[in-house]
């Protein structure tokens, strides 16, 4: 990995860090004041968060058939798109369920992404360190930001105001899947101190603090706009010869950029989508309208996670991929 790449991916790590601990720190300060207001700027602050999220999923071209014809690539959309709408038609369906599904598929993918940022820049950094196994800073950073904020006691007024339908989503059981999600971030806590991974267990600390901290919707927003989306977009850099270049030759900040760009007609097309359905499902725009954005955005979460795979995959194996030569 070239060095302009490693700093990209150090600065990105830092941000996205520091965007957690800020929020989990002006959140406490507003709990102990007293001062919550109503939720109405939460919701309007998880739009921003979640829609500067959505450009890195529409990148998912680049990862799995790179140089492909202009033949497969309507073949490719096609059924993207139709995996989306699938996906949208079950969600709108079958609330409850698909919202359940949508959480164990979320914490999945973002642990797993987490994790797959985190070795690739360990090994980048000193590729004959020992690293301990992945799954134990996977399972505390896809659980805590997902499963905790969805399951405190501050989740049913926000749930409620989104879809009252998901109030009581968890049937129950949401307390217990509360203190396992904490668990094991404190388990996974205690084992990267032990083994010299301060970085990691840095980012796990972060992570609980927003989620027990932060509102449940701002924890989420902030953790899907500002923290996953920014990780997997650097790491998009690595898939990309241009951004690559442009790291090298120009800044990492530059790489970062034209990784972004090609996603923005995406940002546009799901917030003009997201405003459509409302209307068509007879919708309103104030009271439905974040309800079936997080309903598209959730439904573009299923093939982003199935194509990611791969990504995901070669960063966690035991052997670099070629990208790494392209990239070094």
């Amino acid at each position: 990995m070239h060095e302009s790449v490693v700093t990209l991916f150090r600065r990105t790590r830092d941000v996205s860090t520091g965007a957690a601990l800020a929020t989990a720190a002006i959140s406490a300060v507003l709990l102990a004041s007293g001062i919550g207001g109503s939720a109405q700027w939460q919701v309007w602050f998880a739009v921003i968060a979640l829609a500067a999220g959505i450009p890195h999923g529409a990148m998912d071209h680049v990862v799995t058939v790179p140089g492909m014809q202009p033949a497969r690539m309507a073949l490719f959309i096609t059924g993207y798109l139709a995996v989306v709408a699938l996906a949208i038609v079950a969600i709108l369906t079958w609330n409850v369920l698909g919202f359940a599904l949508v959480v164990v598929m979320s914490a999945v993918h973002f642990g797993i992404g987490d994790a797959a940022f985190s070795r690739e820049l360990a090994r980048a950094q000193s590729p004959a360190t020992t690293r301990a196994p992945w799954w134990v800073y996977a399972i505390p950073a896809g659980a805590l930001p997902v499963v905790v904020p969805l399951t405190s006691q501050q989740a049913d007024d926000a749930l409620e105001f989104v879809n009252p339908l998901l109030r009581d989503w968890h049937q129950g059981v949401g307390p217990y899947a509360l203190w396992a999600s904490v668990l094991a971030g404190v388990v996974a806590i205690i084992w990267l101190v032990l083994r010299g991974h301060y970085r990691d267990a840095l980012d796990v600390v972060a992570l609980g603090a927003l989620a027990l901290l932060a509102p449940p919707l701002v924890a989420f927003a902030v953790y899907f706009g500002f923290w996953h989306a920014q990780r997997h977009t650097a790491r998009l850099v690595l898939e990309m010869p241009e951004a690559i270049t442009r790291s090298r030759d120009h800044s990492p900040a530059a790489g970062f950029i034209r990784a972004v760009l090609p996603g923005l007609p995406a940002l546009l097309g799901t917030m003009v989508v997201a405003a459509a359905l409302t209307m068509i499902t007879g919708g309103d725009l104030q009271a439905n309208y974040l309800w079936i954005a997080l309903v598209v955005v959730w439904a573009l979460t299923v093939p982003h996670m199935a194509l990611t795979w791969r990504l995901d995959r070669d960063a966690l194996g035991a052997h670099q991929t070629d990208r790494a030569v392209l990239s070094g």
